[in-house]
């Protein structure tokens, strides 16, 4: 699990370092070319440097051992930290959509075609980073990196926004100076549905709802497995960060000696454990088997 997590701690690491290179490069070049999207795109890109220290937070905490007060570990900091991301990103759209209305309202001059190519690389860098990040994500099953890879996916949307607008400001000329408000307006609505979407799915976690549905049959069908378990009562299951924790009620022969139960219930979480490779941990409960026609 600790390589998951250096996985993670990784990419956030590089995410800091690109949204900070980027915001100086946008705001440099937006001032310079007289464009407003590019200077609205490099504040929203000194936002994300916090989001991505966010994220980093999360991480390290998340990989933190279990203790006297944390019993389960700290992976709650995870979805904690997607949460303030997705959040964040919702706000980012928000703020974004406010400006380009307002932008769109008063006439602005044309912005400088020098300024198109620095939009395009920066379409280049973001989507790499998201498709870094998604992957990352899967790998270690975080969703906190999967909200900052979209993060990086909406920079490089509103970014691709501000290329169609910046490119029909200049060739329609006066009266097009708008247009790059419109597309980023656009770029703002799917913005924040994302955002939602990983609200959603941060709040998911936080509540200890069942990971996948059909996660609890595929465990009670390992532990029925084991030589000496009769059946399962119930499986529990909630997600900690990267982890899964398993509660189980397993039931047994009533007339075995305590000895012998402890040995199959130590079996099953060992079979569990090895066939469910993000499994932390698994506690058996055992019960007496009633047959059903008992």
């Amino acid at each position: 699990m600790s390589e998951r997590l250096k996985q993670g701690r990784r990419f956030a690491k590089r995410s800091l370092a690109v949204n900070g290179a980027l915001a100086m490069v946008k705001l440099a070049a937006g001032i310079v070319g007289n464009s407003y999207a590019l200077i609205a795109d490099a504040v929203e890109s000194l936002g994300d440097i916090f989001s991505s220290s966010v994220i980093w937070g999360g991480l390290v905490i998340a990989s933190k051992p279990a203790d006297h007060n944390h019993p389960y570990g700290h992976g709650k900091a995870e979805p904690l930290a997607a949460l303030t991301v997705a959040l964040l990103l919702i706000a980012a759209g928000v703020g974004i959509a406010i400006e380009a209305i307002a932008h769109i309202r008063s006439p602005q001059s044309t912005p400088a075609l020098f300024t198109l190519p620095v939009l395009i690389g920066v379409i280049v860098v973001k989507e790499w980073m998201y498709r870094y990040g998604a992957r990352t994500a899967d790998q270690i099953d975080s969703a906190a990196i999967k909200a900052d890879a979209w993060h990086h996916r909406s920079d490089a949307l509103t970014s691709l926004a501000a290329v169609i607008g910046v490119s029909i400001a200049v060739i329609g000329g006066e009266g097009y100076e708008a247009a790059d408000g419109w597309a980023a307006l656009a770029a703002c609505l799917v913005i924040m549905a994302n955002g939602l979407h990983f609200v959603r799915t941060a709040v998911i976690e936080l509540m200890d709802t069942v990971p996948e549905a059909d996660a609890a049959d595929a465990i009670a069908s390992i532990a029925l497995g084991v030589d000496g378990a009769l059946d399962v009562e119930k499986v529990l299951i909630r997600k900690m960060g990267p982890s899964y924790y398993v509660d189980l009620h397993l039931e047994v022969d009533p007339d075995l000696t305590v000895h012998d139960a402890h040995a199959i219930a130590h079996a099953v979480k060992d079979e569990i454990m090895a066939a469910r490779a993000g499994v932390a941990d698994v506690l058996v409960h055992v019960e007496p088997h009633e047959p059903a026609d008992s």
